[in-house]
């Protein structure tokens, strides 16, 4: 797939003020201060098109971007950030689980994780929750570039190991790096594919 068209759509605080569920959907959502504006950046081709903050926990909307007039992808802001308030983590609790849970276009959530860590605890209750919850979801893997070969090879194995003991069976995954590129193709040819099945679940 070659995206020869991205912009950005509309802000939401609620999935209820999201636009029309007429295309597929795809959104990306982790840890404060995982990537995602970078990896938004990275796939479409375009340096600014998510702001990239210095500042974790800037995101706090529903961010849409309309890709080739063909499909969306979606801006979630990132979890685990520190110096919210109980009643902004609430909110945003609700909101998130409430466009997770709803949203009918929604065909795959894409979970960002830093492979420089080892598993982490909000990471791995996020990821049961989809399990549970029955949402489809990859975990993609950011930072590659950051660790050796044998690190991240380390790393990866941690994740899969640790999911192992409550999974039967793994979920897709990707390893990107926004800095060199890698995953770009994946990630793309996993959306093309997904693509296909929007017909025959809208009908």
């Amino acid at each position: 797939m070659k995206i020869n068209y991205a912009d950005f759509i509309i802000s939401s605080t609620t999935w209820t003020k999201c636009p029309e569920p007429t295309m597929p959907e795809y959104a990306m959502i982790g840890r404060s201060n995982v990537g995602k504006s970078s990896l938004i950046n990275m796939i479409t081709g375009r340096r600014k098109l998510a702001k990239i903050s210095g500042t974790p926990g800037k995101t706090i909307t529903i961010n849409h971007f309309k890709i080739n007039d063909e499909w969306y992808l979606v801006d979630l802001p990132g979890y685990g950030y520190a110096r919210r308030s109980k009643t902004e983590r609430a909110k945003w609790e609700k909101m998130i689980k409430g466009y997770i849970l709803n949203r009918e276009n929604l065909l795959t959530l894409f979970t960002l994780i830093d492979v420089r860590h080892e598993p982490q605890k909000n990471d791995m209750e996020f990821i049961e929750w989809l399990g549970i919850s029955k949402i489809p979801f990859v975990m993609i893997f950011t930072k590659a570039d950051k660790l050796t070969r044998n690190q991240l090879e380390s790393n990866l194995a941690a994740y899969k190991k640790q999911m192992l003991n409550s999974w039967e069976e793994l979920p897709p995954m990707i390893v990107t790096s926004s800095e060199t590129g890698l995953g770009k193709d994946e990630f793309l040819k996993y959306i093309k594919e997904t693509n296909k099945l929007f017909d025959t679940i809208s009908k």
